[in-house]
C-alpha cells in the first residue's frame, strides 16, 4: 500500500471513532436534572419548560427517548431548594442544571462529584462556586450576568466617547437594600438579631462576606467587602 493512501485510510478510520463512540453513547438513556427557583405552577414554569424540551429536541434529545429530566420547582425558598437539590444528587444525573444563585449552592452543598451547570449567576468567584472564571475547577461551571473585569474598560470607552471628560462618578448599588432580609451569613442560618450581632462581631476590615438574602421574595446571594 502507498503511503498516501495509507494515510488516508488512517484519516478516513480516526474520523469514523467519534461517530462510533457516539453511536454507542446515545444507546445508554442519559439523566439530567433540572433545579429552578420557579413554582411548578407557575405560567412561566411551562413556559421554560416547553422552551427547554424545544431546545433539547432540536440538538437531538429527546425525552423519554434518549435523555431522561429530572425537573425539581423550589420556589425560591431555602430550605425547599435544598431538600430538592439533595433528591437530585441521589438520583446521580449525569450533570445538574442549577438557575440562579441559590440553586447553585444548594446542588455544590449536595454534590462535589457530579457535574453542575449554573445560569443567571451574578458573581460565582465571590459565591465560591468556582475558583475563578479562566479555571473554575471542581465541578461547576456555568454562565454569569455580569464580567466585572470588563468595568476597567469604562473609563478607556468614556475617554473615547467624550475626550474631554476629566471627572466621572460612579453610582453603585452597594449590595444590600432597604427591606432585604438576612437569610444567611458565610452559610450559618441567622434566626433572630442576637445571631446577626454575634457572627458580625468576629468580621475585620478587608473580609469578604456571603450574605443569603430574601429581595421581595426571591432569594439571592450578596457578597460585601468590609471596609473601613
Amino acid at each position: 500500500m502507498r503511503r498516501r493512501e495509507f494515510i488516508a485510510l488512517l484519516g478516513g478510520a480516526a474520523a469514523g471513532w467519534p461517530l462510533a463512540a457516539r453511536a454507542q453513547q446515545a444507546q445508554r438513556m442519559r439523566r439530567l436534572g433540572v433545579l429552578t427557583p420557579v413554582p411548578a405552577d407557575h405560567p412561566e414554569a411551562e413556559v421554560r419548560y416547553s422552551a427547554f424540551r424545544q431546545a433539547f429536541q432540536e440538538l437531538g434529545w429527546t425525552e423519554g427517548k434518549n435523555v431522561q429530566i429530572e425537573w425539581r420547582w423550589s420556589a425560591g425558598d431555602v430550605a425547599s431548594t435544598r431538600k430538592q437539590a439533595a433528591e437530585l444528587a441521589a438520583l446521580e444525573p449525569d450533570v445538574v442544571l442549577a438557575t440562579g444563585s441559590l440553586g447553585a449552592a444548594a446542588i455544590l452543598q449536595a454534590t462535589r462529584s457530579i457535574p453542575v451547570v449554573f445560569v443567571i449567576v451574578p458573581d460565582p468567584v465571590g459565591a465560591g462556586f468556582v475558583n475563578s472564571l479562566a479555571e473554575p475547577g471542581g465541578n461547576a461551571t456555568g454562565f454569569v450576568m455580569f464580567e466585572y473585569d470588563l468595568s476597567a474598560k469604562w473609563p478607556e470607552l468614556l475617554k473615547e466617547i467624550a475626550p474631554n471628560v476629566t471627572r466621572a462618578a460612579v453610582l453603585r448599588d452597594a449590595g444590600l437594600t432597604a427591606g432585604d432580609i438576612i437569610v444567611e451569613i458565610d452559610k450559618k442560618p441567622v434566626k433572630d438579631v442576637k445571631t446577626l450581632n454575634s457572627l458580625l462581631a468576629g468580621v475585620k476590615e478587608g473580609q469578604t462576606i456571603l450574605f443569603l438574602i430574601d429581595r421581595g421574595g426571591t432569594t439571592i446571594f450578596v457578597t460585601l467587602n468590609v471596609k473601613k
